[in-house]
């Protein structure tokens, strides 16, 4: 079992220390962690108002409205679950020391791009030829 990392709360990972090492592991980790929790907890706000809302609508109107409303809500839902898949990749591969390294290149992807998104698995260069390759193809 690892020992605990300490983090102070103003911590930030910056480029001149070791890429990937502990402290700037653990700070991706509870990010990814935190993260996860939030849409749980989205999720679980979400679920008991659609229990609480379920009534009878007489004006057709307001049910077609609350219908489409109730949509989009699990449409987002969806895209959440979708996402805590993508947050427990990343945490699998921190726990596979791959975290923050191009899956295509092997190369180390810029600590400025996985704190804005910290699921990233491409560097922002192959990410960009990878979606010029699916525009052409798309394009077809």
């Amino acid at each position: 079992m690892k020992a605990e990392v300490f983090l102070s709360n103003d911590y930030r990972p910056a480029d001149d220390e070791p890429f990937m090492n502990e402290r700037q592991t653990e700070y991706f980790r509870r990010k990814l962690l935190d993260w996860k929790a939030e849409i749980l907890e989205d999720s679980r706000d979400t679920v008991a108002g659609m229990k609480d809302q379920t009534r009878n609508i007489p004006d057709v109107a307001d049910r077609a409205s609350e219908e489409t409303d109730r949509s989009i809500e699990l449409r987002t839902r969806d895209r959440q679950r979708k996402l805590v898949s993508k947050i427990d990749a990343a945490l699998r591969r921190i726990d596979e020391g791959e975290y923050g390294y191009c899956e295509i290149t092997g190369e180390p992807i810029s600590l400025k791009r996985l704190d804005a998104r910290p699921i990233a698995t491409m560097s922002l260069e192959a990410q960009e030829r990878h979606e010029r390759r699916e525009k052409v193809h798309r394009d077809d």
